[in-house]
């Protein structure tokens, strides 16, 4: 790995290791606090990305639960998706938090050894900046639904730069889910960091069509865990702009 793809897993690291010291100090009714994703508790939330982080392993190595293999088996995303919820429902909550401290550790060990050329069959395929980039994203993501139903701070921080670099970047997948025809015309986001400190720029500066405002924002309604209405310091100019906030989703 070079040293961009380091530091990306170090972030990485860094952002599944906070939300994990966060959950070693709740109490055992913590683990079933409800959640802002209907049907999920903590515990749920956590033996999600244990599971994932193991399906994430095996579609690395071509496993038995290699994504693209094990979904065909099941009826449907949703299948793949409650599995894992239904793995952690067997266990107290303290035991889901060892398994996801020991998945995470095995999962970046595994992401660190892949050629930086390999594509995974991770969804359509992806380069390994892209799946490392993807799994902060859920990390993140769900951390915003366990910190809430917690009522623990929830921080933004400059990681979010990797949430919107893949929210930019998925921008033609969230089209294809959402059946819309993507306007024509290029789109530039122009955003604020979290620390004041830098501007986040992706795409050309000549681009008819931008997005301005809070990465914090952006960030957030590309994960779903707020609408578009809500991001009031969000501001779309243009037709392709506009039509990005209403499909935004960074996720498969």
């Amino acid at each position: 790995m070079d040293a961009d793809d380091t530091a990306l897993l170090d972030d990485l690291a860094t952002e599944q290791r906070t939300l994990q010291e966060d959950l070693r100090a709740i109490d055992a009714d913590d683990w079933f606090r409800p959640t802002p994703a209907r049907g999920w508790d903590v515990r749920d939330t956590v033996s999600h990305l244990a599971d994932t982080d193991e399906v994430v392993m095996d579609t690395c190595r071509d496993g038995d639960r290699s994504l693209n293999v094990w979904g065909a088996r099941l009826a449907s995303s949703e299948d793949v998706t409650y599995w894992g919820v239904l793995r952690g429902r067997r266990l107290p909550g303290y035991e889901v938090l060892g398994w996801w401290e020991k998945t995470s550790t095995r999962e970046r060990a595994v992401l660190a050894d892949l050629d930086p050329m390999t594509r995974v069959q991770w969804g359509l395929g992806m380069r390994p900046r892209s799946l490392i980039t993807a799994r902060l994203m859920e990390v993140w993501a769900h951390g915003l639904d366990v910190r809430t139903a917690l009522g623990l701070p929830i921080i933004d921080t400059d990681r979010l730069r990797h949430v919107v670099w893949l929210g930019y970047r998925a921008l033609p997948y969230a089209f294809s889910r959402s059946e819309r025809e993507r306007p024509p015309g290029e789109l530039r986001i122009e955003l604020e960091s979290p620390s004041g400190g830098d501007s986040w720029v992706f795409g050309p500066e000549d681009a008819p069509n931008r997005i301005t405002g809070p990465a914090s924002q952006f960030c957030r309604v590309f994960v779903q865990r707020m609408t578009r209405g809500e991001a009031t310091g969000l501001s779309a100019k243009g037709e392709a702009a506009d039509a990005a906030l209403d499909v935004a989703r960074a996720f498969l």
